[in-house]
């Protein structure tokens, strides 16, 4: 169990962290004077077995000095190298506590992983709420080592999940988020992900069928092996060189066949099994804590095959590969057309595939799965103003008290009520430029994905029913596609419309609505687009600068009101307080940015 104590205070995080810092730099700082130290002992010893072999040059009876020196720096290689490797550990515990200050001080953005590739133009909110790249969602989030742990945590951002799955998650999140050695650990076992394991690969590998499977090319092989070293043994005992020569030529001639297919079969090992000490470091961490909520211990108790701890399986099977991996050598090479060694290893390779290969995947999707509650236990003890939120069934609702956005600084981060449902399912959001109109929107649609995938909210109170999340906020126009920013937003539209129709009410998020056609058609468009969503019982908010679409919720009743964001001119100097307010906005602010920043605007 770890040994860390629970948060207490907003300053906690920080004043634990800053101790640890200090305690791995201090042992950090001894550990490479004795590298040095040790480094210097190696070339003293290496100095004196020269000095020792130039003496036996004239006195023979130097040569029995010799194997001192020797046997020294054997012992001492092997404790520089020790101390080396405590060296790289430390190194990455240090870098730990360094992004999680970086993190709990608003420095992170642009130093962790941005899960680029993870994002999908055509998603409903993906692009629109900054969920990746960088400054996004997921680099704050994300602490994953291996790939399964990235992708798991993508694939809870990209997707809800069902409310009793949250409810597991928000157990697991609050009993790990304390244990900070642990996360410590297990950040601490990869250099970096891109270097980890692929998950995809070494699963599909584990259920493939064997290339060299057939049990009569195995006794072949190794009947072969066994008779070739056998007349090499009767060649050097006896002189009996006929059976040897014999024995050479047909393992070389079995060899050429052989060997098409070992080649393909070793490929896919080495390819399938990259960086498998970090798969058995992260496997074996997680066997050995103890866990008391249901969904850890029921990840716990998944790895487990045979009997046989996951680490051990793991490391057996890296043991194989790295003994396949020498067979390139030219001397390797060489003894394998006659032994076939490296056929052997194969062969050992298919037999763990085998027993084993089948829970790899049960194995990295539970892997996978604590990395992502990690990551989001980290981001709940190093933000303790966060709470969880609360799912009710019936819905459509969202409703907030004191919703800021996440990715904003704390310091900085202006607090909002609002409340969708109960017979209010629209609000209209107007307001002068650069007031908070966007901002905002994006604040409820990353609170709305954090909560269903089991992360704490920026929030002092969430209510939600179960949401399909779908926004039109950064919609691109496509040069290489032919398709304008209009006609990619009427098909984000289109896109948002079919959500409503299917099983689960959705939380729609629309920026500056068809701002790229003419007044007209976009009050027409808007109020025909919007009337269908609240028919079909969406829930959302829709922003813009055209006035003339603050008259819609008149034709919605007591479904739909306005609301909205200001600025205020004093001394010349344009000042916003980011408070969502009734009504519709009165002021407009176009001109003094103009002006502010000396672009020449006739006067009225």
């Amino acid at each position: 169990m770890d040994g860390w104590p629970a948060t207490r205070g907003a300053d906690r995080p920080a004043e634990v962290y800053c101790n640890r810092l200090e305690e791995l730099r201090g042992e950090q700082a001894a550990a490479r004077r004795r590298e040095r130290l040790l480094g210097y002992a190696k070339l003293a010893i290496a100095f004196a077995a020269v000095v020792a072999a130039v003496l036996s040059i004239r006195h023979a009876g130097a040569l029995y000095v010799l194997p001192a020196p020797a046997v020294f720096f054997v012992v001492l290689a092997a404790r520089h190298e020790a101390v080396l490797r405590a060296i790289r550990l430390r190194e990455r515990s240090i870098a730990f506590y360094e992004r999680g200050l970086a993190r709990i001080e608003d420095r992170w953005a642009g130093s962790g992983e941005t899960g680029e590739h993870f994002l999908d133009p055509a998603h409903p909110y993906a692009r629109d709420l900054d969920l990746f790249g960088k400054a996004s969602v997921f680099e704050l989030l994300c602490t994953a080592r291996t790939r399964a742990g990235e992708e798991t945590l993508a694939r809870w951002l990209l997707a809800a999940a069902p409310v009793d799955e949250l409810l597991a998650r928000q157990a697991a999140v609050d009993e790990l988020k304390s244990r900070v050695r642990f996360r410590e650990e297990l950040f601490s076992l990869g250099e970096t992900v891109r270097l980890g394991v692929r998950p995809e690969a070494l699963a599909a590998w584990g259920e493939s069928t064997k290339v060299l499977g057939a049990r009569w090319i195995v006794v072949l092989t190794s009947v072969l092996g066994i008779l070739w070293i056998v007349t090499l043994a009767g060649w050097l005992a006896w002189g009996v060189y006929e059976y040897f020569a014999a024995a050479s030529l047909l393992n070389f001639a079995y060899a050429h066949w052989l060997y098409t297919r070992l080649d393909e079969a070793a490929d896919s090992v080495e390819k399938a099994t990259e960086d498998l000490e970090l798969l058995a470091g992260a496997l074996a961490l997680l066997e050995r804590e103890r866990f008391c909520c249901p969904k850890l211990a029921a990840l716990q108790g998944a790895l487990r095959r045979n009997g046989i701890a996951p680490s051990v399986a793991i490391r057996r099977l890296g043991r194989v590969v790295e003994l396949l991996k020498s067979r390139r050598n030219p001397f390797g090479k060489l003894l394998a057309l006659f032994t076939f060694w490296s056929a052997q290893l194969v062969f050992a390779a298919e037999r763990w595939q085998r027993r084993f290969g089948p829970a790899i995947r049960g194995w990295l999707a539970a892997l996978g799965e604590f990395e992502a509650l990690t990551a989001l236990s980290g981001f709940a003890y190093e933000h303790p103003g966060d709470v969880f939120p609360e799912f009710v069934a019936a819905g459509p609702l969202f409703d907030a008290e004191g919703l800021a956005h996440p990715l904003l600084p704390m310091s900085k981060a202006v607090r909002n009520d609002l409340k969708l449902g109960d017979g209010l399912q629209l609000v209209i959001l107007s307001g002068p430029n650069m007031a908070g109109k966007s901002t905002f929107i994006r604040s409820i649609g990353v609170n709305a994905v954090l909560a269903q995938c089991g992360a704490p909210v920026r929030a002092l109170r969430l209510r939600l029913s179960p949401l399909t999340v779908a926004a039109s906020i950064c919609v691109l126009d496509s040069l290489a596609g032919g398709m304008s920013r209009f006609y990619a937003e009427i098909h984000r539209v289109k896109l948002i419309s079919d959500l409503a129709r299917g099983p689960e009410p959705v939380l729609f998020l629309l920026d500056e609505l068809l701002s790229g056609t003419n007044s007209h058609d976009r009050l027409a468009g808007t109020e025909l687009i919007v009337r269908s969503l609240v028919d079909q019982n969406a829930i959302g908010i829709v922003s813009t600068h055209d006035l003339a679409l603050a008259g819609i919720p008149q034709t919605l009743g007591k479904r739909a009101v306005n609301c909205h964001f200001e600025d205020k001119l004093e001394d010349g100097q344009l000042s916003f307080d980011y408070r969502l307010k009734p009504g519709v906005v009165r002021t407009s602010n176009a001109l003094e940015l103009m002006r502010s920043i000396g672009l020449g605007v006739i006067s009225e």
